[in-house]
This record gives structure tokens, C-alpha cells and sequence, in this order.
């Protein structure tokens, strides 16, 4: 493949060049802060700003030795990156995967700073890994690796410092566990607060109504505020899902509650179809039980090459990064791509497809309800308050519904792609706050 010559590319070489560092255009990272700098560049932003945000804060590494039901012992290894915190504490998931490097932890810290920026939240980005198969290992060995995660962590997070949050392989208990290990540490004074420390907690722990669905109601109102001006209704399309975990199928069922519906499913499993929908309620009961879709009877198996170029309004995927490939987006037939996943489409099928005429509505505003609903929940332990769904709910739209009319009214203004519209509005925020606080010292 020719060496990449795109103003996103040849920006990222530069400053990486001008920092001594090496510069891959195929790696995960370094293709997620192109697309960073390439907006920067558009907004003319001082040079001070692009090189803070061209490598993060803190990268954290640790292992952690941890003894196993049958006597043995094994090594795990995690990270915390903590991207950049001008805006407030760092902020960021927590993903439980056997797969996970460090560059992709780092793109997905980089990302929750665009995040939280765009929705001018006050958090900055941060993430964490554990190299670790959550499925293949017992539920005593999961709370014992989890707690001796929370104790390696130990200062470098906290509830005014760094809050994490469940992502891809961790849930509310173990979000739950978190917390618990942390109060155990926390000094009497701070106790009543510490239970702040992650965000993601069950609601009889001080989690919040709303969280677990957060993340799917967040793109279904981005969705309502967006696809009337592109000439589409949510009720009455069609929409295809890869991954139908938590985000996934909390898409799949909202939308099919405003009258769209579900025609393809691809996870870790396998892929089906259904030409007349996919009940994602019945869908979301079976992947309880099975543990995927594939065998769902209601529905046919498909090749992946099938999924990819089934016809659909609403192309979503909620699983990992880069599961939309220059090949798959050869085959895609879809109107519009909604990224409910972090980085989940390579540049190289970005611009296949923003040539083919796709519209792109990008993770860091389709995916933002879930740290939004965590702002909440990290405010309501704070306040030693309680609110209902329904209040949940409508100030998650209020904020969903402003940052994508910031994504709109800077794409319009800079006349570019609605990701890179994201971007330049989350990074303009960003540089305006520097001009005020100034870079210490």
C-alpha cells in the first residue's frame, strides 16, 4: 500500500518527527491522532495545543501476580492512560480483554478527551486495560484480579482525580468491586464520597438510573436530532448491528421501540439475518443465554462478506475498533454509518466510503452517552442525591442534542466531514480553556 500523503498524515508526521518519535500511519493511534491534528489545522490552532494532545499525560503499566482456584498463579498485565485533564479529572472505561495493547488503551483515552470535550463535560480522557479473558476465568478469580487491579491502581485513580468505568468485558459488579476495594483504602474523611471513584456501579451501590442503557439511548437521540435534516425518520428505517453486547443491543431494542428495524447481527459468534427484522428483544434474551447470536432460530446465518453488503439505512457497529476494513466498505451498502463503538472504521474505508456518499456520524458524538450518564452518576454520589430515569434521560438528550448541534454548525463552518466537524468543536473548547488557564508552569 502506497505510504499515506493525507493532510492528516503528513500533520501527525511533522509533530511526531519534531518530538522524536516514530511515526506509523497503520497503527490504531497514531491513525486516531491524525485525524485530531488534521482538524486542529483547520481551526489554526496554536502549535502548543496539537503537542499536548499528540501524546498523553501518563501511560501506566503494571502487572499484577494473582493466584487462581486450582493454586497456580498467573500474570496479568494492564494499563491506565491518562490522556489530558485541563478540563477536570480524567475520565475512562476500564476494558477486561486478552487482546489489548497499549497504543489502542492510548487511542481510547485520546478519543474520551475529544468526548468529553465535544459535550462539555468537565473530565478529561483517560482508559484502562487488563490483558485478560473475563469468560475463560471464574467469578472468584475475576473479583480477585479486579481487586488487586483497584490496589495496583491505587492513588492514580480516585473521585477527583480519575474515575473509571465499566467497557468492552467489564460490568457493574465489577465496577462494584472497584469501588469496594477503593473505600477499604480511603481515609475515614472521604468514605462517604469514595464510592465516586468508578461510575458504571449497580443501582443499590449508587449507581444510576439510566446506566446501563446509556450508551445506546445516547446514539438513538443523536439519531433523532440528526436524521430529519438528512431527509430520514428513525421510525420506518432499517439498520444493521455488529456486536450485540450492552451498546448493541440497547440500540437494537430503542430503535426498534421508535418503529425501525433490525435486519443483520454480526458478533464474535457468527452473523444473522432476518429479511423481515429481527426481533432485538427476543435477540438480546437468546445472546443472555448462548452467549452470542449464532443459532438464533428466528433468523438465517449469513457469511460475513452477506452481512457487510446487506442494504440498510443505519449501518451501527458497537463491538470493537476497526471492524469496518477498506474490504468491508467495498461491500457496504448503507446511507449512513453510525459509529456506536470507539474508532471503529479504518481512514482508508472512511474515504472509500465518504466517496461512495455515506454519511458518517462519528463515535466521539454517536458514543458519548455513556460518560455522559456516568457524569451523572459521578454528581449524584457527590450530591448524596438520587434521580429517576425519566430525569436521567432528559438531560442525556439535552446534552446529545447540543453536542450534535455543535458537530453540525462547525462542519458547516469549516465545511468538512461531521468527524472532523467533532473534532475541531471538542478542540476548540480545549484551546479555550488553555488560553485561559495558561500551561503551568
Amino acid at each position: 500500500m502506497e505510504p499515506c500523503n493525507t493532510p492528516a498524515c503528513q500533520s501527525a508526521r511533522e509533530l511526531f518527527h519534531e518530538l522524536e518519535e516514530y511515526y506509523d500511519e497503520h497503527n490504531l493511534y497514531f491513525q486516531t491522532i491524525g485525524s485530531v491534528l488534521e482538524a486542529a489545522n483547520l481551526l489554526d490552532v496554536p502549535h502548543r495545543v496539537k503537542l499536548i494532545l499528540t501524546q498523553p499525560k501518563n501511560e501506566i503499566m503494571f502487572h499484577l501476580p494473582v493466584q487462581m482456584d486450582d493454586g497456580s498463579w498467573q500474570l496479568f498485565k494492564g494499563y491506565r492512560v491518562q490522556h489530558n485533564n485541563v478540563l477536570g479529572p480524567y475520565k475512562g472505561g476500564i476494558r477486561y480483554h486478552p487482546e489489548v495493547k497499549l497504543d489502542e488503551v492510548k487511542s481510547l483515552a485520546l478519543l474520551m478527551t475529544m468526548k468529553c470535550a465535544l459535550a462539555r463535560l468537565p473530565f478529561g480522557g483517560a482508559k484502562g486495560a487488563l490483558k485478560v479473558d473475563p469468560r475463560a476465568i471464574s467469578r472468584a478469580e475475576l473479583m480477585r484480579v479486579t481487586r488487586r487491579l483497584t490496589a495496583a491502581l491505587g492513588s492514580n485513580i480516585g473521585p477527583d482525580y480519575d474515575i473509571p468505568a465499566p467497557d468492552v468485558g467489564t460490568n457493574a459488579q465489577i465496577m462494584a468491586w472497584m469501588a469496594d476495594t477503593y473505600i477499604n483504602f480511603a481515609e475515614s474523611s472521604t468514605k462517604v464520597t469514595a464510592r465516586g471513584v468508578v461510575t458504571g456501579k449497580p443501582l443499590e451501590f449508587g449507581g444510576s438510573a439510566g446506566r446501563e442503557k446509556a450508551t445506546g439511548q445516547g446514539l438513538v437521540f443523536v439519531l433523532e436530532e440528526l436524521l430529519p435534516g438528512m431527509g430520514m425518520q428513525v421510525e420506518g428505517a432499517t439498520f444493521s448491528l455488529i456486536g450485540y453486547g450492552n451498546v448493541g443491543s440497547w440500540t437494537g431494542r430503542l430503535l426498534q421501540a421508535r418503529g425501525s428495524k433490525l435486519m443483520t447481527v454480526m458478533d464474535h459468534t457468527g452473523a444473522i439475518q432476518n429479511p423481515d427484522g429481527i426481533d432485538a428483544d427476543a435477540l438480546s434474551d437468546y445472546v443472555k443465554q448462548h452467549g452470542g447470536v449464532q443459532g438464533y432460530p428466528a433468523a438465517k446465518a449469513i457469511s460475513t462478506e452477506q452481512f457487510y453488503a446487506t442494504e440498510v439505512d443505519l449501518f451501527i457497529p458497537a463491538a470493537l475498533e476497526q471492524m469496518v476494513d477498506l474490504e468491508h466498505a467495498t461491500h457496504m451498502r448503507c446511507k449512513i454509518l453510525v459509529e456506536g463503538a470507539n474508532a471503529p472504521t479504518t481512514p482508508h474505508a472512511e474515504r472509500h466510503l465518504l466517496d461512495k456518499g455515506v454519511t458518517i456520524l462519528p463515535a466521539i458524538l454517536c458514543n458519548a452517552g455513556g460518560v455522559t450518564v456516568s457524569y451523572f452518576e459521578w454528581k449524584q454520589n457527590r450530591q448524596s442525591e438520587t434521580w429517576d430515569e425519566s430525569e436521567v434521560d432528559a438531560r442525556l438528550r439535552k446534552v446529545m442534542a447540543a453536542s450534535a448541534q455543535r458537530a453540525l454548525d462547525m462542519g458547516k463552518r469549516l465545511n468538512c466531514s461531521l468527524r472532523l466537524a467533532s473534532y475541531a468543536a471538542a478542540i476548540e473548547h480545549l484551546n479555550k480553556v488553555y488560553e485561559m488557564r495558561g500551561v503551568f508552569p
